[in-house]
């Protein structure tokens, strides 16, 4: 059955969409020219995924840490918990360009620090710009582990005079961490494929390699095979991830 293998299915679709985008596009450029000018370009291609993924992880290492802080005082009563469910709304609510753009301009370009001047790279904000996203995300998946743990393990280990927090580090993160995996891995993805919009504020990633080499080479049928190419490398890199996500998903179904 096909639903059996999502690998081969997804793999199939993948393949069938690109012969189709290759039929359509124009024949401008012999087949000898277009196969050595994409040899060429290809390990700038590859240096600027590699940019994607740096900037991926990145996003996903801030978002973590700002994500369990920020679900942590959600679960709390009063201003601080509204003021942290406030956090996660509006930040999984926001569009990542807007994040992005905002980003870039209202942090420096450099800082001085005691007459050293330290460069704030561009890279950096767009981190700093998809971390925001991604810790609210986090945020509401860790809120969700926290509260999914029976009541009764609270209670058995209040019984035991253990506090809150006693409970909480060393009862229910433990399991909690389980529980969040693949919902994170799923985070991760979808913060990759975000990464794309970074080439909008002059990041040397894939999509601005393959615009600089489509502009260098200047034929359409160029173009297409560097568009495809990076579309290529997203899904190379991300369908594994999702993969990896269902399979840890029926592990943990099965214990």
């Amino acid at each position: 059955m096909v639903s059996d293998r999502p690998g081969a299915y997804a793999g199939a679709t993948i393949a069938v969409a690109a012969l189709v985008l290759w039929l359509m596009a124009p024949r401008d450029i012999p087949g000898a020219q277009l196969l050595a000018d994409f040899v060429r370009w290809l390990p700038a291609l590859l240096h600027g995924f590699a940019i994607n993924v740096a900037v991926s992880i990145g996003a996903l290492t801030f978002g973590t840490v700002l994500g369990v802080f920020v679900g942590s005082l959600s679960l709390a009563r009063g201003i601080v918990g509204r003021a942290a469910r406030l956090w996660v709304q509006a930040f999984r609510n926001a569009p990542w360009l807007v994040l992005i753009f905002f980003t870039t301009y209202v942090f420096p370009f450099e800082f001085d620090l005691g007459g050293l001047i330290v460069p704030f790279p561009d890279w950096l904000k767009v981190v700093a710009a998809l971390a925001l996203p991604a810790s609210a995300n986090i945020a509401e998946v860790f809120r969700g582990a926290v509260q999914s743990i029976p009541s009764t393990q609270w209670d058995a280990a209040g019984s035991l005079a253990m506090s809150r927090r006693q409970i909480l580090l060393l009862i229910v993160l433990p399991q909690c961490m389980r529980r969040m995996l693949p919902p994170w891995m799923n985070v991760y993805a979808i913060i990759t494929t975000g990464t794309a919009l970074s080439s909008l504020v002059g990041i040397h990633d894939v999509l601005d390699t393959a615009q600089i080499a489509s502009t260098t080479v200047a034929h359409s049928s160029f173009t297409v095979l560097m568009y495809m190419s990076a579309l290529a490398l997203f899904f190379v890199y991300c369908y594994p991830v999702t993969l990896a996500t269902r399979a840890v998903e029926r592990r943990l179904r099965s214990r």
